[in-house]
């Protein structure tokens, strides 16, 4: 096989259609668009969801549910990242946004227990669970809430 042999493989390739090419073509004139209207103009159609003027289905279905403005949407951090801390460390928020384990803190940030932690650190946070103030306090830290 030479530089030369090497071809595109069968039916991978396609010529793009010319539309508007004269009469012959079969897309000549207008191009495939029909006799004016709507459609024929550049920019024509109507938006996504568009059913002629009738009520649209989105507008037709009802609402459900509701959103809670008192909801905390918390930074998330789990024990076994807390790891990579010296001995003898007190993790704060703005520690943790230091050293990139949270990008941001939201409305405070809530430790979870996903895996073991081997050293003794004083965290504080704004939320802790159960889980991992135990994991916490069995290395021999402290768990403080803000």
């Amino acid at each position: 096989m030479e530089l030369h042999d090497l071809k595109p493989a069968p039916g991978s390739r396609k010529k793009r259609k010319r539309k508007g090419i004269g009469i012959g073509s079969g897309k000549g004139k207008t191009a495939g668009r029909g006799h004016g209207g709507q459609n024929s103009r550049s920019g024509g159609g109507v938006r996504p969801g568009f059913e002629g003027g009738q009520m649209p289905l989105h507008q037709r279905l009802p609402k459900r549910g509701f959103t809670n403005k008192f909801r905390k949407d918390y930074a998330v951090v789990n024990v076994v990242q807390l790891n990579q801390f010296k001995t003898g460390t007190t993790v704060t928020p703005e520690l943790l946004k230091e050293t990139g384990i949270v990008s941001n803190i939201k409305d405070g940030v809530r430790v979870l227990g996903k895996g073991d932690l081997k050293v003794k650190l004083t965290v504080r946070a704004h939320g802790f669970t159960k889980g991992a103030v135990e994991k916490i306090t069995a290395a021999g830290g402290s768990a403080e809430v803000i």
